[in-house]
């Protein structure tokens, strides 16, 4: 099987850690071992993974420049590609004793000038400011910002992922044996001019989505999410809550998921399923497990499932 696995930010940095090179290489040597079964029992493996505070690190980080001479977010994202793709890389060549290749790729990723993300930028980036500030900030640079509990932070776009035009080189790497790891944080957005060549653009690119596009035009045979949550649950966070290990595409799409946590996960995982592939939610150390249907949430068609 072609098996594409997204990383949640959890395989890079637990919830609390500082945002350390150590902390983020310690996680990823765990991350490593979990990937590393699925390639040893016989499966091809393409790995995707977040960027969230990476970019905000490099985005702080671009706070001491002038307004002009900050970086533009596609830039930060491939720089954070290129970091974290070096770690996954390193440390999966090591669990799997280095006896066949892995190439980190930096992967662009076309979005539609007319999406109406455009219009309502709603992703977080950046640091946090008092109002006054981020309003100075806002206008010397002309962001949109946006109250984030009782601060002020910038917000972007985050439009649909539309095209991967590297796909042919990773198909290349594919059919040579190459375990990939690309499209990290949603991959670099870009737009296709009308020349046809390509420039980048301030946004942000769901991760999850980003995962979907790539599995369903790689013709992958499994889509996994995987995070620090067991499975998808039914009433989440009360004393009622069940894992649902199956469900249908239509019975996914039923569920009220929050926007914040499962929803895109949950979205994407429709997304990939309705191509007749398999789409496996769940954590990072069950990965193999996931797969075969023995731990977490697996999405499937309609004509293929059956809630349980």
């Amino acid at each position: 099987m072609l098996v594409v696995a997204a990383l949640g930010g959890n395989a890079l940095l637990k919830r609390g850690e500082p945002l350390t090179a150590a902390a983020q290489r310690n996680n990823v040597q765990l991350a490593a071992r979990s990937l590393a079964e699925i390639v040893r029992a016989g499966h091809q493996l393409v790995v995707t993974h977040g960027n969230g505070p990476q970019v905000g690190l490099l985005a702080l980080q671009g706070a001491a420049y002038k307004p002009d001479e900050a970086y533009p977010l596609d830039v930060l994202g491939a720089e954070t590609e290129g970091m974290i793709g070096y770690i996954i890389e390193q440390e999966l060549e090591n669990a799997l004793d280095h006896d066949r290749p892995v190439a980190t790729l930096l992967t662009q990723v076309v979005v539609d000038p007319k999406d109406p993300a455009f219009a309502h930028p709603t992703k977080f980036v950046g640091p946090v400011y008092e109002r006054s500030e981020a309003e100075t900030r806002a206008e010397a640079a002309g962001w949109n910002i946006a109250q984030d509990g009782d601060k002020w932070r910038r917000v972007v776009p985050s439009p649909a992922p539309l095209e991967i035009p590297d796909l042919r080189v990773l198909q290349l790497l594919i059919n040579q044996g190459v375990v990939v790891v690309c499209t990290g944080g949603g991959g670099i957005p870009v737009l296709r001019r009308a020349d046809g060549s390509m420039t980048g653009v301030e946004a942000v690119i769901d991760k999850d989505a980003a995962s979907a596009l790539l599995a369903r035009q790689l013709g992958a045979d499994a889509l996994l999410l995987l995070t620090d949550v067991a499975a998808v649950y039914r009433d989440f966070g009360t004393e009622q809550q069940t894992p649902i290990h199956t469900l249908t595409v239509t019975e996914a799409r039923k569920l009220n998921m929050p926007a914040g946590s499962m929803g895109p996960k949950l979205s994407a995982a429709c997304h990939f399923a309705d191509t007749g592939g398999i789409s496996g939610i769940g954590k990072l150390a069950d990965a193999l497990a996931i797969l075969a249907g023995t731990a977490g949430t697996q999405v499937r068609a309609d004509t293929s499932a059956a809630s349980s």
